[in-house]
């Protein structure tokens, strides 16, 4: 039986001002990939990436200092705060041509690492991409556990291609990764895109964890602004609500005006501002509403035109044994 060829894994990992919690995530990673590698299911040139995304704490200064002590460890910096969704791509990007595949992670120790050799096993089975789906929300709030579901119920509803439960764990080949070089859009929603890549995908469940440290870096207000940038990135649904919409309005008008006008006919009028009132404020409403709407999408056009770079390294603490290749 011919012996399979170890492949390079990188663990690609997003972070802002995780200073409380990288200790901690650089020894349990260290761990889990040294046993890994050892038990021969990756590379020995294998690696954790850790992207600081413009942190205000020390952040950066504990990832160059694991840098220097720890051989698995390797460092990007951003030149400044572009956001979770930018840091993860350039992340991606920065490593494609270092590694035969990524696993993008949180810092937060969320994500449970436990599951890396059932990502792997998938990809090794012929999986170029792996989603990591949440088999339960039991850590969640009621408010937070019923609002996600809400979230995905609602992007799949508005033709958004997600898959149910799942953040950004996930592993990705570096073909996949390649491929998703070619989407040029600035307002990213990698839930959403990396589906559209197609190739044949694997699932692996687990079980989210507690956050180990620190707080979360997505509090509602965010959360409703990524939903957002969702839904306008990747449908025209809410476009074609408005005109759905305004057929609908007209032809109510339509059935008005004949009821109002068969009235004054037969004397059944009714003097009273309050039809005029709800009128004038619902479809005032509306109108605003559904120039609020247009206006994202125009908003969003005007930044793809622009295209500014999605992403700057400021900073690459390469692998030290490919430092002089």
């Amino acid at each position: 039986m011919e012996k399979r060829k170890k492949k390079t894994l990188y663990l690609v990992i997003p972070c802002y001002n995780e200073q409380e919690v990288l200790p901690e995530t650089e020894r349990r990673l260290t761990e889990k990939l040294s046993m890994m590698i050892q038990f021969g299911l990756v590379s020995e040139k294998s690696r954790m990436v850790f992207v600081d995304d413009g942190s205000k704490d020390k952040t950066w200064t504990l990832i160059k200092q694991m840098y220097e002590e720890n051989p698995l460890v390797l460092g990007i910096k951003s030149s400044r705060n572009r956001g979770h969704q930018n840091t993860l791509l350039e992340g991606l990007m920065t490593v494609k041509d270092e590694c035969d595949m990524v696993v993008s992670m949180d810092a937060d120790l969320q994500d449970d690492i436990e599951v890396l050799d059932k990502f792997v096993q998938q990809y090794y089975d012929g999986c170029e991409i792996v989603y990591g789906v949440r088999s339960a929300r039991k850590t969640d709030t009621f408010f937070k556990k019923h609002t996600a579901e809400g979230f995905y119920k609602l992007m799949n509803h508005m033709g958004v291609e997600i898959v149910y439960n799942h953040a950004d764990y996930r592993l990705m080949s570096s073909r996949a990764i390649h491929e998703l070089e070619g989407f040029k859009e600035v307002n990213l929603f990698l839930r959403g895109m990396v589906p559209l890549l197609g190739f044949k995908t694997g699932i692996v469940t687990y079980e989210r964890h507690e956050r180990f440290a620190g707080k979360s870096k997505y509090p509602l207000k965010k959360m409703v602004a990524f939903a957002l940038d969702g839904i306008t990135s990747l449908s025209i649904k809410p476009i074609r609500f408005i005109t759905a919409l305004g057929i609908f309005l007209f032809i109510v008008s339509i059935i008005l005006l004949l009821y109002y006008t068969i009235g004054h006919f037969v004397g059944n009028t009714v003097a009273g501002w309050s039809t005029i009132v709800v009128s004038i404020w619902g479809i005032g409403g509306l109108q605003l509403l559904a120039i609020g709407i247009i206006g994202e999408y125009i908003g969003k056009i005007y930044l793809e035109t622009k295209e500014r770079p999605r992403y700057i390294v400021e900073e690459f603490l390469k692998d030290k044994g490919n430092e002089n290749e």
